[in-house]
């Protein structure tokens, strides 16, 4: 909703009722600071304290390290959440399809990167799951004018593979648990790279479905 009904403004619509511009921007205001969009502003203001959670004491303290499992956990909460709220009562608003995909990629790639730092989790392994992310992002902004790729089950699935892979390696576990994360880890490499080559075979096919459509609507206004 971007303004006022020309019937409620004053009945003809030809001349703007008092105050018709403050209403509008009362409105847009609104539809900004919305549920969704304050969940989502929550995620990126975790990162820096999560970052500083997960490195105190040179990354080898397990009470920080639990801290920084829980600012971890509250993030990818949050980002189930936002994205729920949005669709299922219309709050999307071009800031938070901005700001969301960037807090996701924030809180991961600071993670993953941490946890390449302190020697926890090979670099090669940040380096796919980035790499496979910001192509992904990139990606969506080959296509957009084309359309919109919804999520599929196997993004979810990488997506909770990856939060909890990552989160298990946060915490400072030992034993059976350390082994059990790598494996977890290695099924969320795997989705990954799956998804993300499905993800740019279906970016392709519609791009090339939007330039024919275009195409063909040009030719039929000939």
């Amino acid at each position: 909703m971007t303004g006022v009904p020309a019937s409620a403004a004053g009945g003809t619509g030809r001349t703007p009722a008092p105050g018709g511009k403050l209403g509008a921007a009362a409105v847009n205001q609104a539809s900004l600071w919305n549920i969704a969009n304050i969940l989502t502003m929550i995620r990126l203001v975790l990162v820096p304290g999560f970052v500083m959670l997960l490195l105190a004491d040179g990354g080898y303290d397990p009470a920080m390290r639990a801290w920084a499992w829980a600012a971890f956990a509250v993030a990818m909460i949050t980002d189930i959440f936002d994205g729920h709220l949005a669709r299922t009562y219309n709050l999307v608003t071009d800031f938070g399809k901005i700001a969301d995909p960037i807090a996701d990629k924030a809180i991961m790639g600071a993670a993953l990167i941490c946890l390449s730092l302190l020697g926890d989790l090979p670099w090669w392994v940040t380096g796919v799951i980035l790499f496979r992310e910001l192509g992904i992002t990139l990606m969506r902004f080959w296509v957009i004018r084309h359309g919109v790729i919804p999520a599929s089950r196997g993004g979810k699935l990488k997506t909770l593979a990856q939060g909890t892979a990552t989160g298990m390696y946060v915490l400072a576990l030992t034993g059976p648990l350390a082994t059990l994360r790598f494996w977890v880890m290695a099924v969320a490499v795997v989705l990954t790279v799956v998804t993300g080559l499905d993800y740019v075979r279906q970016a392709i096919v519609l791009r090339r479905k939007g330039i024919a459509a275009q195409r063909a609507a040009g030719g039929s206004a000939l």
